[in-house]
């Protein structure tokens, strides 16, 4: 642990700061802010009460107002910081408000009603989370199934994504062919094509295929990806062609070539593959929002918007949701990132 220590605190200039030292760690300082800020806010917002999320300005702890039980009302009442007109402070419960000016007690004296303007006053905040957050959306609403349907849209759409691409990169890596770069250069030029182009086109036949209202309606048509074929098709390519003609006199079959020598050399590549079609297929909510109108059928993302009435948004819910459903996509990241830069680095892509 010492040694992490000296190597992150040691300094171009010895004991005396460089330049160099402070830029670099303004750069990185600032970079850490940038990256895990949002994520941070997020966490702490996921346990903040509605009182809270619409306190201005923002806090970043999950604030709330400290209650007071006043003999003679049945609820709590919540306390202020109050500046009385003789100059002296006093902790006073809000007993009413009518416009600006509160009607406020002693919790002590409840007898005795003081009128005081709300400029002259602060409420008394406590750190509170809100750990209803996470387990009410539990209790009343359906999560369950969707986190459900999103594991098997998300698991399915990603094993499947996994075959089909390193099949049609395998063909275009190791077998020579007539047209093979104008195919190679078609599959890559539809990255450029969006996909509200072909929103409505896709609609049709998914629906003249019977698979609307269908969860297999969400992962078939995103299957095939031209990333994924681009990233395995110049992975492929480093797998020395003589270990394949080896195979061959050997009478190994073009499936048992693929399926026992290509797919195992080709793991670390198939990893980053796999953890981008996890983080596409998890966060995916507009197209399952067109294909699915089953409430039982939504997945996480349209779950979620189950919380955004019309003249309501039940913000504490959503933003507790949201930290559950990065969970997954995390511990992917986790346990394959070790696959990540070798993966890219030997795959072609910069």
């Amino acid at each position: 642990m010492s040694t992490v220590w000296q190597f992150i605190t040691r300094r171009r200039g010895g004991e005396r700061w460089h330049w160099t030292d402070i830029v670099t760690w303004t750069w990185l300082i600032g970079g850490l802010i940038i990256m895990f800020g949002p994520a941070v806010w997020l966490t702490l917002s996921s346990f903040k009460s509605p009182a809270a999320l619409s306190k201005f300005p923002p806090t970043i702890l999950p604030y709330v107002t400290q209650e007071v039980r006043v003999e003679g009302f049945d609820k709590p009442l919540p306390l202020y910081e109050v500046k009385l007109p003789d100059g002296t402070t006093a902790r006073l419960a809000e007993k009413r408000r009518i416009g600006v000016i509160a009607q406020m007690v002693d919790p002590n004296d409840p007898g005795t009603v003081h009128k005081i303007n709300i400029n002259d006053r602060k409420p008394v905040d406590m750190v509170e989370f809100a750990t209803s957050n996470y387990t009410e959306p539990f209790l009343q609403f359906d999560f369950l199934r969707y986190l459900w349907n999103s594991v098997f849209v998300t698991v399915t759409a990603t094993i499947i994504t996994l075959v089909i691409n390193s099949m049609a990169a395998f063909a275009l890596s190791k077998y020579k062919f007539r047209g093979q770069n104008l195919i190679l250069i078609i599959i890559v030029g539809t990255l450029m094509v969006p996909l509200g182009v072909i929103m409505v086109p896709l609609y049709s036949v998914v629906s003249a295929l019977g698979l609307f209202n269908n969860l297999w309606g969400v992962i078939l048509p995103t299957v095939a990806t031209p990333t994924g074929v681009f990233l395995l098709r110049q992975y492929m390519l480093t797998i020395p062609d003589e270990l394949i003609d080896a195979a061959r006199m050997d009478k190994a079959s073009e499936w048992q070539i693929y399926w026992r020598i290509v797919l195992p050399l080709a793991a670390p590549a198939l990893a980053v593959l796999a953890i981008f079609s996890v983080v596409w297929r998890w966060n995916d909510f507009l197209w399952p929002l067109i294909v699915l109108s089953r409430s039982s059928l939504y997945t996480l993302q349209v779950g979620l918007n189950v919380y955004a009435g019309q003249l309501n948004v039940q913000w504490q819910y959503i933003l507790a949701m949201t930290v559950v459903t990065m969970i997954p996509v995390i511990l992917v990241f986790v346990f394959l990132q070790k696959f990540i830069a070798r993966g890219i680095a030997t795959s072609g892509l910069k």
